[in-house]
């Protein structure tokens, strides 16, 4: 989730050391770095074995549900996404690409794929449960498994439609050190006005779609379908008056989705400003981007271990059956050993 346009401004790390007081500048970028080295690192790890643990399960032991196919689904996005961050963690340790160019091309394509993947499930299971509450009676006719997995093949699909320009636009450019970055003018020429402003226009185009279909779009149909359902639970007095779980594991999903992705869609936003005209080579706006980049991109990250905790481990029935496996698994190793 690179968010560098053009070899001018082909890393964070030359863009501070260019602005005066840059020892200042580059100390406070390398500790930025380091904290999201670390972030991302935490994301790596936890990611990869929560949602594996989350994928065994569903897919092992528990029953195909409609809700088991949301999950499953979250879970693969999830652990897609987390498994190839080590690529992305590289590049940021080194600040130069060791990679060939398939793989700058394949890394930003699968990260970008499970992202859209990821926001456009969690969609779906905020509208699966606003309908499930709104009209109970029309979602135990025609909610079923098939319909779930033919909802879930058609966001893999779209999110796929979506990622597919970022393979396109990908590129690496060698000069001293080898950078991958989003060549959105197709073309090794950057002096040209033509060339330049084509490669604006698309990125202006890109990043304008992104944060509409990736963030804007679905943050506010997440927002507006959990808001139905706590007015349908603050109408219901006898729910409302048991417990505020439901409205703090609601709260925790917003807020959660907001701060994951927020500062990554404003950093990105930031960037194609930076790049128009009117902005170009404004040193006080590149260090802001420059700064914020880092913490920005990690906590985007992050979000593929924080989906396990608020969607799946919160269920009973699912910590149960991982309580179960987790004993069998045990019980099978000592039987073999003995």
């Amino acid at each position: 989730m690179e968010t560098t346009t053009t070899p001018v401004f082909h890393n964070n790390a030359t863009a501070v050391s260019g602005q005066n007081n840059s020892d200042e500048y580059f100390e406070t970028y390398l500790k930025l770095n380091t904290v999201a080295l670390i972030i991302d690192s935490l994301a790596f790890v936890l990611g990869v074995l929560e949602n594996g643990v989350v994928i065994w399960v569903i897919r092992f032991k528990m029953k195909k549900t409609v809700n088991t196919v949301w999950f499953l689904n979250l879970a693969v996005a999830d652990f897609l996404f987390a498994a190839f961050l080590p690529f992305s963690m590289t590049y940021m340790a080194l600040t130069h690409w060791p990679f060939s160019k398939f793989m700058c091309k394949l890394n930003s394509t699968i990260i970008y794929l499970s992202m859209f993947a990821s926001v456009y499930i969690l969609v779906v299971i905020s509208l699966d449960r606003c309908v499930s509450v709104v009209w109970p009676v029309w979602t135990q006719n025609h909610r079923n498994v098939r319909r779930a997995s033919c909802v879930s093949l058609g966001v893999w699909v779209l999110a796929l439609i979506f990622s597919t320009p970022y393979f396109i636009f990908r590129d690496t450019y060698v000069e001293n050190i080898t950078i991958c970055f989003e060549n959105f003018a197709l073309s090794d020429d950057y002096e040209t006005p033509s060339v330049i402003e084509l490669g604006q226009f698309r990125h202006q185009a890109m990043t304008i779609t992104r944060f509409l279909l990736g963030f804007a779009v679905p943050f506010t149909v997440i927002v507006f379908s959990y808001a139905v359902i706590i007015h349908r639970l603050r109408r219901n007095r006898t729910l409302a008056t048991q417990s505020n779980r439901p409205f703090k594991i609601i709260a925790a999903i917003i807020t959660t989705f907001l701060l994951c992705f927020g500062p990554f869609h404003i950093t990105s936003l930031l960037d194609m400003v930076y790049f128009t005209d009117y902005f170009n080579g404004s040193e006080t706006l590149s260090l802001v981007i420059a700064f914020s980049y880092p913490i920005a991109t990690s906590l985007a990250f992050l979000n593929s271990c924080l989906n396990p905790l608020l969607y799946v481990f919160m269920s009973q029935d699912f910590k149960d059956k991982v309580h179960k496996s987790i004993l069998s698994v045990f019980e099978t190793l000592f039987q073999t050993e003995e």
